[in-house]
């Protein structure tokens, strides 16, 4: 597929590098212009692009950015996607420490019925639930056991599917979350959340849930509080996640 990819920060250089590499055509591009993705395009075998590039002659759009910033987008990308292409928004929302508020958001709607509105098409919410140090590090092919998995939320099937291969093809399973009135159950701090779980555990986790969407929005301003004090200060892998399986439930 002609894969388009938003950011190259952790989350999203590491989806264009799996996608590069699993012999994708991927374009990359940033709101810093062509120059400044040069080097890490020819690093991993894709094709710098800007703002006004990046989107033409793709199936799929990756939108990798904090999730304000998808507001300041030029309106020429949208206008230049094909109606066919398939947008993803990664992005996790986070106020309390680095977003600026968006209203709509923090009276309860979900984050990526959001993003659907300021772009104004269908999106596929994915890769949005692992670290960085997972999704670049712990993916696995289907063969062995004990993958690590995620959410993926959407309105359109076939658009959901396609993206759930493209999450199989990067090393993880894929699980279906569902339309995007229901993906708050994969925004930050929900059941499961950055816990590095299991198909199985993600499932198990989510069944035995009892957060609401507004529960949500609570427990993820709670943690940000909490998560310094559940890891000492150590901000490892193994001390994030430990926290996090406690504070995900």
């Amino acid at each position: 597929m002609k894969i388009g990819v938003i950011g190259i920060g952790q989350i999203g250089g590491t989806i264009a590098k799996k996608l590069a590499k699993t012999g994708h055509m991927v374009k990359v591009a940033n709101s810093k212009g062509i120059d400044s993705v040069a080097d890490f395009a020819k690093e991993i075998g894709a094709i710098p692009a800007d703002l006004q590039t990046v989107g033409v002659d793709i199936d799929v759009l990756i939108l990798s950015v904090p999730t304000p910033s998808i507001a300041d987008l030029p309106k020429s990308l949208w206008a230049n996607l094909s109606p066919d292409t398939v947008i993803v928004d990664t992005g996790n929302y986070y106020p309390e420490f680095r977003d600026a508020r968006i209203d709509e958001i923090d009276k309860g709607q979900p984050e990526s019925l959001w993003v659907s509105k300021v772009a104004g098409r269908k999106v596929v919410k994915a890769f949005n639930m692992l670290l960085a140090h997972s999704l670049a590090n712990l993916g696995k092919n289907p063969k062995q056991s004990n993958r690590l998995a995620m959410w993926v939320a959407g309105d359109d099937e076939h658009q959901k599917h396609l993206i759930m291969g493209l999450v199989d093809e990067c090393g993880f399973d894929a699980l279906d979350g569902g339309d995007l009135a229901n993906s708050w159950k994969q925004q930050p701090n929900s059941a499961g959340y950055c816990c590095d779980c299991t198909a199985d555990e993600l499932r198990q986790r989510r069944k035995n849930s009892a957060q609401t969407a507004d529960s949500v929005r609570q427990n993820r301003a709670y943690a940000v509080g909490e998560l310094p004090k559940l890891t000492g200060g150590d901000f490892s892998h193994e001390n994030v996640i430990k926290a996090n399986r406690m504070l995900n439930v």
